[in-house]
């Protein structure tokens, strides 16, 4: 009959750690100093729930070492094994069979001390360590002279944190960590594990006795839905080939550059029909893509959110993965050669961002440690009801300082140039989509929400003064005031905002038919009004082009002809029109439907020459765009706009002309909101010479009737509406043209 031999451990110590309960398991497993009958002796336990036999192999004096038994003192499996008369440490592995007579050799992670410094808790337990994701989740590093992971969790009402994964068979009793400090930081040190490895966090809450397994918050990889595990990753190793961009960026993003953004959801722009309609992976896309944008002239792609998400119609904006590029086009490697690649060609990449709200998944943030950790715990302020998600505590110093250093952490590792911030008007209101009683007015009775304001500043701090000439751009659709302005002038101090208005107004004026356009001539010349207290991004994007709202082609009254040539007409109005450029894919080829997430645009549209002629227009005009200052350089006030028509509300006619910093770069730009030819409409212009016509959206080339001016026209000196030249020209039907002065004053 076998005996259990008395342990040194305290019985209720071993209990606690066989039924994974203890709240600080290095207290007990790995090596002890021990006194016995007065001398000093050590004492190594461990855990090994699946052992018939285990043993410490002692390499304190070198290998092969020596065999030195450990005692079963409790029958699910706690070892020991003493080492009497020895005050030095022991040196060792562990070694193991199980009941099929396999065995093994391997390093305790008990043997181990802590990796992060008390300084490190310090920053982390306020909330100013702006690089947080350097510590916490999953790194593999080498400490103490050994290569393993480090594992790090934020969960401060939790009774007990395991790591689990492939290597532990899932079972949380086998690596409990360490707590450290008052502030809830939990690690541990697992030796002998690499990248590939799965993972995720066993916790135990001390609320209730709560337990659940969580993906990691800071986790750099994740599994392929449906799976929901992390998955160590080595993020530093990538080399980067992008120097020269990186380099020029800050003059390739400045606020009097061209950027014209092509919106990009991976998942959706191109599959493969050859093989399943799967997905392409990024280094496809990126092949693929930099071919496109050289051919389409767009200068930045935006892609719709790539952090990690469960499910696939959320489009990526209810993500779990916050640090972890979606493993459905690849490794975090191939992301990175996404990156490169089109930096490489001179592309600016920027990302879609979520720290708005995120979803109720179970492996994620919700309810992380048995209480509201990242969320608010009132429903009036942490959880939006139209979309079913949760709603970050801005208030929470760790919250803050999680989502600083995951804005961070996409512009270090990855050389993203920018980050579009999803819904901010959610985060400013604390009454946004809510009715009376629904929510909770601030401290001095208003509906701003402080907290998330405070955020945004500081975010937005954070950012330009780490990483000079990145943008950071909000979607924010209402009328908040100085939301691209500093902060130490009052504003949020984002670099750009989407000009929704503009959208709504415009999209809403193209809808009518021309006929009756007249009445809604204000719909246009209203943008103007507000067009430089922002700086503004003008937006045609996806949320234009779903949920029953139809495609943009779509949306143009008349028949064929008169559909298309709308389409170009708004093209041509957007490029003229102040502010930076935004065209969700689909646009640029004239897709009929409405964008579906789940197939590829519709490119075979390409066949058709009223299909090629759109995408030859934007093709062109974004060539336009970048080689013209007039066109972008002055954006932003009203040094670089004049009105030169405004009042035409019977023709349906605008005109403009907008400059550079330099007098010698300007450029008419007249519009044609009726199918009627305008034939010797006269303009009065600023400049005498010759307006050369460099852009026609009625070309024949473009699918046009190619009604046009024959190269351009001479002003005649003559003054008109207050200008003292004027030229008298044709303006096309539905259509776009755009005339640059060239000559005597110029």
């Amino acid at each position: 009959m076998s005996t259990i031999t008395l342990p040194t451990a305290a019985r209720e110590d071993i209990d606690r750690i066989i039924h994974a309960d203890h709240w600080d398991p290095f207290a007990v497993l790995g090596q002890h100093e021990l006194v016995i009958d007065k001398k000093p002796a050590r004492v190594i336990r461990a855990f090994l729930p699946e052992a018939v036999d285990a043993w410490v192999i002692d390499i304190t004096k070198g290998d092969p070492g020596v065999r030195v038994p450990l005692e079963r003192v409790h029958s699910d499996g706690f070892f020991e094994a003493v080492f009497p008369n020895r005050t030095e440490p022991v040196k060792y592995r562990l070694g193991v069979m199980n009941h099929e007579h396999h065995s093994w050799e391997f390093i305790d992670a008990y043997s181990f001390t802590p990796v992060l410094t008390e300084f490190d808790l310090h920053l982390l337990g306020e909330g100013t360590h702006l690089r947080n994701f350097e510590k916490l989740g999953a790194h593999i590093v080498t400490h103490e002279g050994v290569r393993g992971v480090h594992f790090a969790v934020w969960a401060p009402n939790a009774r007990r944190v395991s790591v689990v994964g492939n290597f532990n068979h899932w079972d949380g009793r086998r690596h409990p960590l360490r707590v450290r400090g008052s502030g809830g930081i939990w690690e541990i040190f697992i030796p002998e594990i690499s990248q590939g490895e799965v993972y995720k966090f066993e916790i135990k809450s001390r609320e209730n006795g709560y337990m659940v397994s969580k993906s990691d918050p800071y986790g750099f990889a994740a599994e392929m839905r449906p799976r929901t595990a992390s998955v160590v990753w080595d993020v530093d190793h990538f080399e980067w080939k992008d120097d020269e961009w990186m380099a020029e960026r800050p003059r390739r993003q400045a606020l009097d550059a061209p950027i014209s953004v092509y919106e990009v959801h991976l998942g959706s722009w191109k599959r493969d029909p050859h093989d399943g309609d799967r997905f392409l992976t990024y280094r496809e896309l990126a092949d693929s893509l930099v071919e496109y944008l050289g051919h389409t002239g767009f200068t930045h792609v935006e892609l719709l959110p790539i952090s990690e998400h469960p499910f696939d119609g959320s489009w990526g904006y209810q993500p779990v993965g916050y640090y972890a590029p979606t493993s459905r086009f690849g490794t975090p490697d191939d992301f990175a050669y996404f990156v490169d690649k089109l930096h490489q060609h001179g592309f600016g990449v920027i990302l879609d961002w979520v720290p708005a709200h995120f979803p109720n998944d179970e492996h994620g943030l919700g309810f992380f440690d048995g209480t509201h950790l990242y969320e608010h715990a009132d429903p009036r302020l942490g959880e939006h009801r139209d979309w079913g998600t949760k709603i970050f505590n801005y208030g929470r110093a760790e919250v803050r300082n999680f989502l600083f250093g995951n804005a961070l952490f996409w512009f270090e590792h990855y050389h993203i140039d920018g980050l579009r911030v999803d819904a901010v008007a959610s985060m400013l209101y604390l009454d946004y989509s809510r009715k009376e009683g629904e929510w909770i007015p601030n401290m001095y009775g208003g509906n701003e929400n402080l907290d998330a304001t405070s955020f945004l500043k500081r975010f937005n701090e954070i950012v330009h003064s780490e990483h000079p000439g990145v943008l950071t751009i909000a979607e924010e659709s209402t009328s908040y005031a100085g939301v691209s302005r500093p902060t130490y002038m009052g504003g949020l101090g984002f670099s750009l905002k989407w000009n929704m208005g503009w959208m709504n107004d415009t999209l809403a004026y193209m809808h009518k038919d021309p006929v009756y356009r007249k009445y809604d001539h204000g719909n246009l010349t209203f943008s103007m009004i507000y067009a430089f207290n922002e700086n503004f991004l003008l937006p045609l994007s996806h949320d234009e082009v779903v949920h029953g709202k139809g495609s943009i082609l779509d949306k143009m009254p008349g028949d064929l002809w008169q559909k298309f040539a709308n389409l170009r007409l708004l093209y041509g109005y957007m490029f003229g029109h102040p502010g930076k450029k935004l065209h969700f894919m689909g646009n640029e080829i004239a897709q009929w439907r409405e964008w579906n997430h789940d197939q590829s645009l519709d490119w075979h549209l390409l066949q058709w020459r009223d299909h090629q002629g759109v995408l030859q227009l934007i093709c062109d005009l974004n060539r336009l765009y970048l080689s013209e200052p007039a066109l972008h350089q002055v954006d932003f006030n009203w040094q670089g706009f004049e009105w030169l028509i405004l009042h035409d509300s019977e023709n349906s006619i605008l005109g403009f002309l907008r400059k550079g910093t330099n007098p010698d770069d300007a450029m008419v730009v007249l519009c044609n909101f009726t199918p009627m030819v305008r034939h010797n409409y006269r303009v009065g212009v600023p400049y005498s010479g010759f307006y050369r016509e460099v852009m026609n959206t009625d070309s024949e080339v473009y699918g046009g009737s190619n009604v046009g001016n024959f190269g351009g026209k001479w002003a005649q000196h003559h003054g008109w509406n207050g200008r003292p030249y004027y030229i008298e020209v044709s303006v096309p039907p539905l259509a776009t043209v755009f005339l640059k002065p060239v000559g005597e004053d110029i």
